[in-house]
């Protein structure tokens, strides 16, 4: 990586900060989304290899690794970053000292996180260093660049013994140039994990999800032309004009020749860049086109060609649109049967590795289980596997960045840090007909500081894609109106957002009978359309209590959904439902000693998939939607 290395102090610790021609801008700009590295969309279509697999790792509580002692830059013996056979130097010296030897360092196989590596690491919060070697072929006019899926929360990347950049966030993708620093034959990559957060950090230390520090997403060494295609966006606007924006990167970006294919429509779109590196072109939308939707989830494949570079991407092209109270898509009126979602594969011993077999099988239990069209992935970008697999099933996305309770709001720091995780993150899944929703936030309190960052956030959404949906999940205001208790929808936000959603839990962290549910009133005068975004009961699975005497019985949570649908059944604006959660989920911060043990038992599923009496329930709700919805449009059909 070019450039500097200099010291900055981050949530109280000293990191080393990689300052690059690609990487972010220094400076927080007013007008447009926060700049990120290289983008390199749909990767696993490109020249290069895969380096999941094997890795050699070690912990490094003290951050030995980084600091050395009396905080001076670490020495010899104690780096692991450095580009050495450690073995191979001390049997040529053995007064050489080395306290560390990564090539016999324990093997574990990533993506996955360090939750996993050792019963030892199940709390672990903390620096971990991982390292493989492989070999690779460099050649003439070629560029390579490591990209990392995500890494949870702060990566440091080496090449060969050598700095290549530094990124911040646990769930959006990232890249570095490392073309000077890779050689012919065998390359050793380190990368440090951190997963320490603070108050400034997004999300900061409290969240309700467990932190699955780590090497979570797939690593891969990517080769491109000397210029090559950074971000290709192809996309169906409101006005009916099927448009591609492409934009290029390297030696000679401007007044290249550029392509896209869709060769199922007979349609090419080509023209040259400008000085800039950026094309956009258009065209009507064709005759034959077959609009993405979940009842027929169209899929095309698209070609874009510049210069050297070539990529071919699996896109459905749909419109999405508010009109009044109403969610379109496609020009229709859709109502969301959804559920919410995190990051975590079915079984007792999650690692946050998310194969395509683990994505269908989340993503099925929605689609043909519940009836479901919809599913909010909380509270941050989830691995492009889901997204993808939501492309083909079928389901509408809710994307989240993990701005979430009481983040640092007057920071500017931390703001800049959530722009960029937007940024990345829409740039990613742009092209991913599925994603209906950017989020960008999740129960934040109401200040002037919150709400002016997450307005900013909401600009930026806008800024890089209008052609979704920009929301938050917001809190609910609980006031007496003639002697009746009314949700009142008022957060201040709203008038950035398109959707208002909101987060309720009565009954459940409310003293609330759940007889009583159904006759809470509901105001919505924000004039758009309303989700609820979260509400839900714990349950442990197999446990039972038919009188509803306690909660954390499936009686319970069932009764509890049944009640909170009817209560729904009132609400005239409401146009979605997403409720906590599918499954149980790890949560360090649940901790009663019966019903949780370190679990979030909100799921309708067990953590090993086991189906509660709840899942019924919603599925039988859903599937009369799905029947007023399917009555409703064949009575609008001419």
């Amino acid at each position: 990586m070019r450039g500097q290395w200099l010291k900055q102090l981050c949530g109280g610790l000293t990191v080393i900060v990689g300052l690059a021609t690609q990487s972010l801008a220094a400076t927080p700009s007013q007008t447009t989304p926060a700049r990120v590295g290289p983008v390199l969309v749909n990767v696993e279509a490109r020249a290069g290899q895969d380096l999941s697999g094997a890795w050699h790792w070690s912990v490094d509580p003290y951050r030995d690794g980084l600091a050395g002692f009396h905080g001076a830059e670490a020495g010899p013996g104690h780096r692991r970053h450095d580009d050495v056979d450690v073995d191979a130097v001390t049997r040529a010296n053995p007064q050489a000292l080395y306290e560390y030897d990564m090539r016999r360092s324990p093997v574990v196989h990533l993506p996955a996180s360090w939750i996993s590596h050792d019963e030892t690491m199940r709390y672990y919060d903390g620096l971990v260093w991982y390292q493989r070697t492989f070999t690779a072929t460099k050649t003439p006019g070629q560029r390579a660049f490591l990209r990392f899926g995500a890494a949870d929360y702060v990566a440091r990347v080496y090449l060969n013994g050598k700095p290549v950049g530094i990124h911040e966030g646990g769930f959006t993708p990232f890249a570095f140039e490392v073309t000077s620093l890779l050689r012919t034959g065998e390359n050793q990559v380190t990368v440090g994990v951190d997963s320490v957060r603070s108050a400034d950090t997004v999300p900061p230390t409290v969240t309700d999800w467990e932190t699955y520090g780590g090497l979570t997403r797939p690593v891969r060494l990517v080769l491109t032309p000397a210029t090559y295609i950074d971000d290709a966006w192809v996309r169906l606007g409101d006005d009916g004009r099927l448009r591609a924006t492409v934009r290029l990167q390297g030696t000679r970006p401007g007044d290249t020749e550029v392509r896209v294919r869709i060769p199922a429509l007979s349609l090419t779109l080509k023209g040259r860049t400008g000085a800039d590196g950026s094309w956009t072109g258009d065209a009507a939308e064709p005759s034959a086109l077959k609009r993405w939707s979940p009842e027929q989830p169209a899929l095309y494949e698209v070609t874009v060609e510049a210069g050297e570079d070539r990529l071919v991407d699996r896109i459905g092209f749909r419109t999405l649109e508010v009109k009044g109270h109403d969610i379109l898509l496609n020009g229709k009126p859709v109502f969301l049967r959804g559920i919410s979602l995190h990051e975590e594969e079915l079984g007792k011993n999650p690692t946050r590795a998310m194969t395509p077999g683990a994505a269908r099988a989340l993503l099925g239990e929605v689609k043909h289980g519940l009836h479901g069209n919809f599913v909010r992935l909380a509270h941050y970008p989830h691995s492009e596997v889901m997204t993808r697999m939501a492309d083909e099933l079928g389901l509408l996305v809710w994307s989240e960045i993990p701005v979430y309770w009481r983040v640092n709001f007057a920071r500017g720091e931390t703001l800049e840090t959530a722009r960029r995780m937007l940024a990345e993150n829409i740039l990613r899944d742009r092209n991913r007909a599925s994603i209906a929703f950017w989020s960008v936030a999740n129960e934040t309190p109401v200040s002037d500081a919150r709400n002016a960052f997450l307005a900013r956030l909401a600009a930026d959404a806008r800024a890089l894609d209008d052609t979704r949906l920009v929301t938050a999940a917001l809190l609910i205001d609980r006031v007496q109106e003639k002697g009746q208790s009314v949700m009142v929808v008022k957060d201040p936000l709203v008038s950035h957002l398109d959707v208002a959603a909101v987060n309720t839990y009565n009954g459940w962290y409310s003293d609330d009978a759940l007889a009583d549910l159904p006759g809470i009133g509901w105001r919505n005068d924000t004039g758009k359309p309303l989700v609820f975004s979260e509400f839900g009961a714990d349950a442990q699975a197999g446990f039972h209590e038919p009188g509803l005497k306690r909660k954390f019985s499936e009686e319970f949570q069932a009764e509890y959904h049944r009640q909170t649908l009817a209560m729904s059944e009132k609400v005239p604006s409401l146009r979605g439902l997403s409720p906590w959660v599918l499954k149980d989920f790890r949560s360090p911060r649940r901790q009663h000693p019966v019903y949780q043990q370190g679990w979030n038992r909100k799921g309708l599923l067990s953590e090993t998939g086991q189906r509660k009496q709840a899942f019924d329930v919603l599925a039988e709700h859903y599937r009369k939607l799905e029947a007023r919805q399917a009555h409703t449009e064949q009575a609008r059909a001419p």
